[in-house]
C-alpha cells in the first residue's frame, strides 16, 4: 500500500497539481493586493472619497463611525465593503484565468488526423487512401 501511495504521489499529475495550487494561492494574493491597494482607492476617490473596505451596516444601532470601531466594540455588522472587494478580486482572477486558458488553447494545436473512418465498414483507413482496403469502397476526392 505504501508503495502504491508513493507511486501515486510522485506521478507527474499530482506534482503538477501541487505546483498549480501553490502558484494559484500566490497569484490570488497578488490580485487581492491589486484590487485593495491599487484599484479600489481611485475608484473610492471617484465616488467622493468612499473607502470600500470600510463600508458596513451596524446592526447594533449604536452608530459606530468606522468598521474597526464597531468590531472592537463587538457590535454585529454586515461588512458589505469587504464583500465588494472580494467580488472584484474574484472577477479579476476569473478574467485572468480566462485569458490564460484562452492563450494556452491557441498555442496548443490539435494534430491533423492520420486516418478517417470508412462510411461502409467503419474501419480506419489512411487519410490519403482512395479506396478502403477492407471493403473496397471508393472515397470521393
Amino acid at each position: 500500500m505504501l508503495k502504491d501511495f508513493k507511486e501515486f504521489a510522485t506521478r507527474g499529475n499530482v506534482l503538477e497539481l501541487a505546483v498549480a495550487v501553490v502558484l494559484g494561492a500566490a497569484f490570488g494574493r497578488v490580485v487581492t493586493s491589486f484590487v485593495e491597494d491599487v484599484l479600489m482607492p481611485p475608484l473610492g476617490l471617484l465616488l467622493r472619497g468612499v473607502d470600500f473596505s470600510n463600508l458596513f451596516l451596524d446592526l447594533s444601532g449604536t452608530g459606530h463611525t468606522t468598521l474597526a470601531q464597531a468590531k472592537a466594540a463587538g457590535a454585529p455588522v454586515i461588512a458589505y465593503g469587504a464583500f465588494l472587494n472580494a467580488v472584484v478580486t474574484f472577477l479579476l482572477v476569473a478574467f485572468a484565468v480566462f485569458l490564460l486558458v484562452r492563450q494556452v488553447n491557441r498555442l496548443v494545436s490539435k494534430p491533423a488526423p492520420a486516418t478517417k473512418e470508412c462510411p461502409e465498414c467503419a474501419s480506419n483507413v489512411p487519410i490519403k487512401a482512395k479506396r478502403c482496403a477492407h471493403c473496397q469502397v471508393a472515397f470521393a476526392g
